[in-house]
């Protein structure tokens, strides 16, 4: 394996954890604060890939769709939370589990009925199509670049809403003890409406700007919540910061995996998990039970 030939699969591997970062930090955040269990967290990175196929088709760029996407999926997100998920916050796990795994085959229907079965390609920008070469021979796209850059620059924009705002310090109250925060007078109905429209946000955004990478496909959405969930779970339950270091891990291991064991690269993934819970069981920044 050369040089050039690590660089790529290093930037892939950095590229993957990003936007595994974007998804898993919107899970962590809806079972840290309110508790819920959201199987159905993986359609939003599905609805986000469709509606950028979508809206791309209509208005003729990537830019225009992203922008009228995001709005759009808040709102869904706001919708599922008002009807759907506020009955589950006084209910145990089995229900949670349920409830959004329900959510998960209506999304897929209504998939099916608006968009059809077949898998669709979103064009990339021409100015962001070109490639980076990196010897005679090898290149790199500029797009996976960009990709790599706009999901750092949300991952710093989190970081700094949840640490240095007067709606990160709610947040992360309510993460510590929800009942407090209530008695204090707060809304706490209206943090919860607001984590989840973000974490809804958060993994339509990364389906979006993943489309014109990997295409908008069926199953998209169940694919990545498995992957998410694992980085949630190595990262720690609850965690912005564990589920960062568990994105660049998973996304490394996943890349690395499947370059240097192909035929048992979709082991990888499980096994770095299952060595993180051997040494810390709660995960690397959860809270032990």
């Amino acid at each position: 394996m050369d040089t050039s030939y690590l660089l790529i699969q290093t930037l892939n591997g950095l590229q993957y954890g990003f936007l595994l970062f974007l998804v898993a930090s919107g899970l962590t955040l809806i079972f840290g604060i309110m508790g819920i269990i959201n199987l159905a967290h993986g359609s939003f990175f599905m609805i986000g890939a469709y509606l950028c196929y979508w809206l791309a088709e209509k208005t003729g760029s990537l830019w225009l769709a992203i922008l009228l996407g995001v709005p759009i999926s808040v709102l869904v997100g706001l919708v599922v939370e008002r009807f759907g998920i506020v009955f589950l916050y006084k209910r145990d796990h089995l229900y949670q589990v349920l409830l959004t795994y329900g959510l998960i085959l209506i999304f897929n229907e209504l998939r099916a009925i608006l968009w059809g079965n077949d898998v669709q390609s979103v064009k990339i920008p021409a100015f962001l199509a070109a490639s980076i070469p990196l010897t005679e021979t090898q290149a790199y796209p500029i797009y996976r670049l960009f990709i790599s850059f706009v999901c750092l620059l949300l991952a710093a924009g989190l970081y700094v809403v949840i640490q240095r705002t007067k709606l990160g310090m709610t947040i992360r109250a309510g993460a510590a003890n929800r009942e407090m925060v209530q008695a204090l007078g707060l809304d706490i109905n209206r943090l919860f409406a607001i984590v989840f429209a973000l974490g809804a946000a958060l993994a339509a955004f990364a389906g979006m700007v993943n489309a014109p990478v990997s295409s908008v496909y069926p199953g998209m959405g169940e694919e990545i919540l498995i992957v998410s969930f694992v980085v949630v779970v190595i990262g720690g339950l609850g965690s912005i910061k564990g589920a960062f270091l568990g994105a660049m891990m998973i996304g490394m291991a996943d890349t690395f995996g499947s370059v240097l064991l192909p035929t048992g690269s979709g082991t990888v993934v499980y096994a770095v998990m299952a060595l993180v819970l051997l040494w810390r069981p709660q995960g690397l920044f959860g809270r032990a039970i």
